[in-house]
């Protein structure tokens, strides 16, 4: 538990009705979280959606806060857009977490807030001002694609840039490498990920999203046979 001094802030788990959670990021962060068993919370001011990111220093400052870190998920199906944008290139991966044991992992932590990201229209903004509490989860409507989850920290007392929590390995269900990352590097990577205290049992695939052999073969028509 936190030694800060500030109040619980409640833990919201949200819907339960999406039972995976993906994160789409790079070898180097998926290496610290195996190796360390830690999840860490990063400051939105890199983001690229800067009106994102400006929400939630508005919500920081609204709240007298010194931190608020993030961290951003997908409940929706793996596209290509998602490995482009948050992990392109040959060293991306994607975690995929059982959602019930990585928030339970989190509950009763001292300043953190989970919830699904809320998608508005400015019109819907112009209508009705947004609470404030829902600053840290709100993007504009042509993000809604994205189907994302968010997990954020914050606190009163230091103002940091990052935050590591302690998590359960187990609630990684399985870990996805990039369609561009090639065979014979993923077959090094997926050792070492296996040689990780506690990793041996954690499934390592690499996704076939853009050359899939059987999406190939079913193309064949049957005059072609």
């Amino acid at each position: 538990m936190s030694p800060f001094s500030f109040p619980t802030i409640p833990f919201i788990v949200g819907h339960m009705k999406h039972t995976l959670l993906r994160r789409y990021t790079d070898l180097p962060p998926l290496l610290h979280l195996l190796k360390s068993k830690k999840l860490t919370l990063l400051s939105p001011k890199s983001w690229d959606d800067r009106n994102d990111s400006y929400y939630l220093e508005v919500y920081k400052r609204k709240r007298k806060l010194q931190s608020v870190l993030a961290l951003c998920f997908t409940e929706g199906s793996e596209t290509y857009h998602h490995w482009r944008v948050f992990s392109g290139g040959s060293s991306g991966i994607c975690i995929e977490f059982n959602k019930a044991l990585l928030l339970s992992t989190l509950n009763g932590t001292t300043g953190i807030r989970s919830k699904e990201v809320i998608y508005r229209k400015l019109k819907e903004l112009r209508a009705a001002a947004p609470n404030i509490n829902d600053l840290p989860f709100l993007k504009r409507y042509p993000f809604r694609d994205e189907k994302e989850f968010r997990i954020i920290y914050e606190d009163k007392e230091r103002e940091m840039e990052t935050k590591d929590f302690d998590i359960d390995v187990h609630a990684i269900s399985k870990i996805i490498m990039n369609p561009w990352m090639p065979k014979a590097l993923f077959k090094t990577v997926k050792e070492l990920i296996r040689d990780i205290d506690g990793c041996v049992d954690i499934e390592v695939t690499r996704t076939t999203l853009v050359d899939n052999e059987e999406w190939k073969r079913l193309g064949v028509t049957k005059g072609e046979t």
